[in-house]
């Protein structure tokens, strides 16, 4: 059993920086693709399938991220630390929602409970 712990979610103006942490238990962490997603407002009750992908790293290190984000948010990883970040910097209002971490190693599939992000236009 994997247990993922988001951090590092608050109240930004619109143009600032957060720094979010996801720090996993388990040892499958360094051998997984991590993972942030986000729920906007309103959509609190949709399946997981409907969380928007934000940004991915995969075990060797190579990041894919959504359109809406390039340029503006970084994923990077600490194998050692077991921990994964996202660093989002001139952020929007429509950046707003809850962020999700997860971990993706076939077959496991966990999500960590979410942080939330509130950017005040």
């Amino acid at each position: 059993q994997v247990q993922l712990v988001e951090s590092g979610g608050g109240l930004v103006q619109a143009g600032g920086s957060l720094r979010l942490s996801c720090t996993g238990s388990g040892s499958i962490f360094s051998d997984s693709t991590m993972g942030w997603y986000r729920q906007a407002p309103g959509k609190q009750q949709a399946p997981r399938k409907q969380r928007e992908l934000v940004a991915i790293i995969t075990s060797g290190g190579s990041t894919n991220y959504a359109d809406s984000v390039k340029g503006r948010f970084t994923i990077s990883r600490d194998n050692a630390k077991r921990t994964v970040y996202l660093q989002m910097n001139s952020l929007k209002a429509e950046d707003t929602a809850v962020y999700y971490c997860h971990l993706d190693r076939v077959p496991y599939s966990y999500w960590g409970q979410g942080t939330q992000v509130t950017v005040s236009s």
